[in-house]
């Protein structure tokens, strides 16, 4: 019985279960260690069922739920955001499947892509079988879809009116039997080294004679051929080659080529290779022991035994096994059980197995997944770096031995293909594991570059088309001369490139392919996320040619007008690289039984002779779909002419067929002769245009920003003081409380040194104003990313300018379809800024200094959660420690130890609010009552002597006793600037000692008559039981100093003997400070009269009380 789509998405997400429970225990345990377990608990919340299985039994559900609750903490490290779109959606296919709703063929195929990439990313052997799952339905789809399609009248190819004697292409070359009967899978195009080792996959990949019929060598690909040969043949070459391309650039493609060419194959069977041996010196090719590791392929985690019973753990034991079995494994068996790097053994056991061809392929996919700890069978993050040196090393030194390593290139954040590397590299460890690889490897690797454009062509016609007969190349050559002549003699309706001879060349190069089409694929197309330059092409050409193939399409070339968008196959690659919205706008506007264009078509007969509508439509299509995002967006008038004109026709017809599609599409755009679709209608295009010119108003960008902030910031969270945005530091009061400090966004943090927010933030910190700041311990900053602004600022310009169209909607005489899209769009855009606006402000930099002579360091502390701003710095800070909304006694007195923060035998309770909030090396305390706090809990302890202290009211200092001394029982503290003492418990219990060990509950004070209340002796009386009185200490009662002062950096220094020394003496009772700045300048030269002047001037208006220059 057939299986049905939901049946099938039932049976991936059971292997989806198999595939993806190791990888999740894993990095649990990578995270967070012996508590892996009970951290996977409260991530499952509810979900106890399966809080009390082992991972292996968890259902599919709290996997991909358990990914995406932790993704932060646990995943990213790994997966990258690809991946974590993955989940997402998969997530929704699971709820899907769950509840019995029905799978279109679309759907289950969406489905089963996407669980197949997820299981791939973290090596899961199970992506195998999904992936034959998915082939098997679009096998499946295909064929229904050319059934109907035969079926239809409708489906009958458009035929231009070219020049009766130029001959269809169907007649002058044949495409490949799987392209022209539609057998082809679409995953075909995709060479896969790991099924080729495996003896698997099609013929024209499995087999070398058929792989080499079927490949064009470029220049780039005939270079290393040659140097492969050299080196192998111990004739030179480079012994150790980079393939570093973007997504789909051709580098598994050239490694299928060196592991054919050295399979044993005979020279005559492979195509092309004879002129390459030459080069290469050789008569013969050489046989070569190949290894080949495809890191998406080779789990880290999970050993191999091998067929022979050998138990392979790491990627050397891999090599070691491929190259010459258990007898080759076992040099290297003990590196393997270990899973430390083999160093120099594998030199030998390339000298021993020469010559020997390694081929490495998706190393970063295998090193990602590896931790630090090395607790992996595969190893360690750092050994497999390790290992990387030594095998570039080995192979270099190794005799007739070539490494062929493949890695991602290197793209920046706004790069075309920055996403799809994305998927390639992986998360934060995938990019740092490509970096490690490039480093290793940069050192020793020979250059290599992908195919040109123009080698494109061959390659595409090599791949689609059989051989051309000798005979036919004239039919072929008097097409192209047809079609440059057309371009040349009506030069001012085409582009000005079609006019020189080298275009002709490259129509015959590209035949029968029109090559606009070529230009837009890989000008265009190519820039899309995911779309492989020549595995793109491929997938699309295959459909566009059976397609046409089965129409009986007679058209001289295939152009981008006869790209039969209204075909089910080709609609569906042309949009796979698109967002979903696409399909209708093409339905509607571009090509279908119920577009636009075929109803134009229709109304006018002289359009509808040469389907001009719809072949404008379709060129426009090709050429604008990908780009509508580019500044210079669109087709020009003369290129869609280009794409639609043969020789023959009359060329005014496309005009007029597009005056007349600008004036009634809906999605399609024109800016002067300038043309092309959107996914929007009209008042889409107005709010882009307005975002834009937000752009040059970033101060009501700043007020949003600020806005929404405060708004945010209204929840402090722990903080007593919040200041959002501050002009300057003096907008920061400097006093004991400590508060949360946010910087604007002209401020932001990145990783590099001296970044903007941490300028600010030392600013800040150092000073209040034009004084030196007190309170430094107080302060926490919170910053926004770099990067993460550009996002934000795009979802606010995106957001007002929503806001100003609504707020114009009769002005600009809106329709209500149109009021209702405006509105959900501004719900949109609000929503965007909320959830960007904490994942922009998401950087906590905070002082702190490790002891009191060490230097000020700054810790970033990246936040994470759902709270407020405020609520979950706090959270985080509290977490971290750096910042006590509680303070234990024992903790209190073990600070007044370290430091010391004593003052001889006691501390004043005002001056310790002060330490706390002054000095970087002490916790950070919410406000003064975390300290009162601590200490009236610490006065209570009946263990005060060790773990605590004293508390006195006063220091007499001619008694040289504590007035109002209290142990063993709670003081209440509420003023933290009232006078009170906490003592030493040492010279606490000697007074208690002294004075007949009773504790006062109250000392009274005299009276009048000097008379102590309580029937106690007058103090200092050797009667009475009041003990001998102390010795009177003396204090020092002058301080004086002298310091010279760097004469470029007064400023500076003087402000820090402020801080340091001079605000010591202002808070003591009756201390009075004097500060004298003396000023000596020797000039050997004599100071000039306007330095006198000025000098002598300033002085006096700065009270100088005694100044003056001396000649002598």
């Amino acid at each position: 019985m057939a299986m049905t789509n939901h049946e099938r998405v039932g049976k991936a997400l059971e292997l989806l279960k198999q595939g993806l429970g190791p990888f999740v225990e894993r990095e649990f345990k990578s995270a967070f260690q012996d508590k892996a377990q009970a951290e996977m608990g409260r991530y499952l919340g509810d979900d106890r069922l399966n809080a009390k299985r082992p991972v292996a039994e968890w259902d599919a559900s709290a996997l991909i739920k358990i990914m995406w609750d932790a993704w932060n903490e646990v995943f990213r490290r790994t997966l990258g955001y690809a991946e974590r779109s993955l989940v997402s959606e998969i997530r929704d296919w699971r709820n899907k499947w769950a509840h019995q709703e029905t799978f279109s063929s679309d759907d289950a195929d969406r489905a089963l892509d996407s669980i197949e990439r997820l299981l791939a990313a973290v090596s899961a052997g199970q992506s195998d079988e999904v992936r034959r799952l998915k082939q098997e339905l679009r096998r499946l789809v295909a064929d229904e879809q050319a059934r109907g399609e035969r079926r239809k009248s409708a489906g009958i190819a458009i035929e231009g009116h070219a020049a009766a004697h130029l001959k269809p292409w169907r007649e002058v070359i044949t495409p490949h039997a799987d392209v022209a009967s539609g057998r082809y899978q679409q995953a075909e195009f995709a060479a896969d080294l790991w099924q080729v080792y495996l003896g698997e996959g099609g013929p024209e990949y499995r087999n070398p004679s058929e792989f080499f019929r079927r490949t064009f060598l470029t220049r780039s690909l005939y270079k290393l051929l040659v140097g492969a040969m050299e080196r192998i043949s111990g004739k030179g070459g480079d012994p150790v080659v980079q393939l570093q391309t973007n997504f789909g650039g051709g580098k598994t493609h050239s490694m299928l080529a060196l592991f054919h060419l050295f399979s044993g194959a005979s020279a005559k069977e492979l195509p092309g290779i004879d002129e390459a041996m030459q080069d290469a010196g050789i008569s013969s090719l050489p046989r070569a022991n190949r290894v080949v590791l495809v890191g998406n392929k080779i789990s880290p985690g999970n050993p191999v035994t091998k067929e022979d019973g050998t138990v392979v753990q790491t990627l050397w034991g891999e090599l070691a096994w491929q190259l010459g079995g258990r007898k080759a494994f076992a040099k290297i068996q003990k590196d393997d059980e270990r899973a430390t790097s083999p160093g120099d053994r594998l030199r030998e056991l390339f000298n021993e197995y020469a010559p020997c061809l390694i081929l490495v392929d998706e190393w970063v996919a295998y090193a990602r997944q590896l931790y630090d700890q090395g607790d992996l069978p595969g190893g360690g993050f750092e050994t497999q770096f390790s290992f990387a040196q030594a095998l570039t090393e080995s192979a270099r030194l190794a005799r007739n031995c070539l490494l062929v390593i493949s890695l991602p290139a290197s793209d920046t954040a706004t790069s075309p293909h920055a996403l799809a590397n994305s998927e390639e590299v992986g998360g934060i460890r995938g990019q740092e594991a490509l970096a490690r690889l490039r480093n290793v490897v940069g050192r020793l690797e020979s250059s290599w570059t992908p195919a040109t454009a123009e080698e494109g062509f061959e390659i595409v016609r090599r791949r689609l088309f059989e051989p051309m007969r000798a005979d036919h190349f004239k039919l072929m050559d008097a097409t192209a001369r047809e079609f440059a002549d057309m371009y040349r003699s009506q030069q001012q309706e085409f582009p000005p490139d079609c006019r020189e001879s080298d275009y002709e060349k490259r129509i015959k190069a590209a035949y029968p392919i029109h090559p606009e089409i070529f230009d837009r694929l890989y000008t265009d197309w190519s820039t899309l996320v995911k779309f492989q330059r020549t595995r793109g092409v491929l997938r699309l050409m295959a459909a566009v040619i059976y397609s046409l193939w089965e129409k009986g399409d007679r058209n001289p070339l295939i152009m981008p007008a006869n790209v039969p968008i209204d075909d089910t196959r080709v609609r569906d690659e042309l949009t796979r690289y698109l967002s979903d919205n696409w399909k209708p706008i093409i339905e509607k506007d571009v090509d279908g039984p119920d577009s636009l264009p075929l109803a134009i078509d229709g109304e006018v007969p002289n359009l509808g002779k040469f389907s001009a509508c719809r072949r404008v439509a379709r060129t426009i299509y090709l050429g604008s779909a990908p780009i509508t995002s580019a500044a210079n967006k669109g087709v020009e008038d003369r290129r869609v002419k280009l794409g639609c004109a043969m020789p023959g026709e009359t060329i005014a017809v496309f005009g007029d067929a597009l005056r007349r599609l600008a004036q009634r599409a809906t999605y399609l755009y024109q800016d002067g002769n300038r043309y092309w679709y959107d996914t929007q209608p009209t008042v889409t295009k107005l709010a882009d245009d307005r975002a834009e010119q937000y752009r040059r108003s970033p101060d009501k960008i700043a007020q949003e920003i600020e806005r929404r902030l405060r708004a945010d910031l209204a929840r402090r969270g722990d903080f007593p003081r919040i200041h959002p945005l501050p002009g300057s530091s003096a907008d920061v009061p400097d006093d004991t409380d400590a508060r949360l400090v946010v910087l604007g966004i002209d401020c932001p943090y990145c990783k590099e040194r001296n970044c903007a927010a941490e300028q600010a933030a030392v600013t800040i910190l150092e000073n209040r104003g034009n004084t030196p700041r007190l309170f430094r311990n107080t302060l926490i900053f919170l910053a926004p990313d770099k990067q993460r602004l550009q996002d934000l600022d795009e979802s606010l310009r995106k957001f007002l300018a929503w806001e100003s169209i609504l707020a114009e909607k009769d002005a600009l005489d809106l329709r209500p379809h149109q009021v209702k899209q405006a509105e959900a769009q501004l719900k949109t855009a609000d929503g965007t800024i909320n959830a960007r606006l904490p994942e922009t402000f998401q950087w906590l930099l905070v002082p702190g200094q490790s002891k009191p002579q060490a230097p000020v360091t700054w810790e970033a502390i990246r936040l994470s959660g759902q709270d407020a701003l405020a609520v979950r710095a706090s959270k985080k800070l509290k977490s971290e420690e750096l910042l006590l909304t509680s303070f234990a006694s024992s903790r209190l007195r073990m600070e007044l130890d370290r430091v010391p923060l004593w003052r001889g035998n006691h501390v004043e309770v005002r001056q310790l609010v002060e330490d706390f909030a002054r000095y970087l090396y002490l916790p950070r305390l919410r406000d003064s009552s975390v300290l009162l706090q601590a200490i009236d809990t610490g006065t209570a302890l009946l263990t005060w002597e060790k773990d605590a202290f004293a508390y006195a009211d006063s220091y007499d200092e001619d008694a040289g006793r504590y007035r109002g001394l209290r142990w063993a029982q709670m003081v209440s503290l509420t003023d933290a600037g009232a006078s009170g003492l906490l003592v030493k418990p040492e010279i606490a219990k000697q007074q208690m000692e002294d004075e007949g060990g009773k504790q006062p509950e109250e000392e009274e004070e005299k009276g009048e008559e000097g008379a102590i209340t309580g029937g106690e002796p007058p103090e200092g009386d050797d009667e009475g039981g009041g003990g001998p009185k102390p010795p009177k200490q003396t204090q020092p009662k002058r301080f004086h100093g002298t310091v010279d002062l760097d004469p470029t950096r007064v400023g500076r220094d003087a402000g820090r003997i402020a801080e340091e020394v001079i605000a010591h003496f202002a808070g003591l009772v009756g201390a009075s400070v004097k500060v004298t700045l003396e000023i000596e300048a020797e000039i050997p030269h004599g100071a000039p009269d306007h330095v006198v002047r000025t000098v002598t001037e300033n002085s006096r208006t700065l009270n100088f009380t005694n100044q003056g220059f001396e000649k002598e």
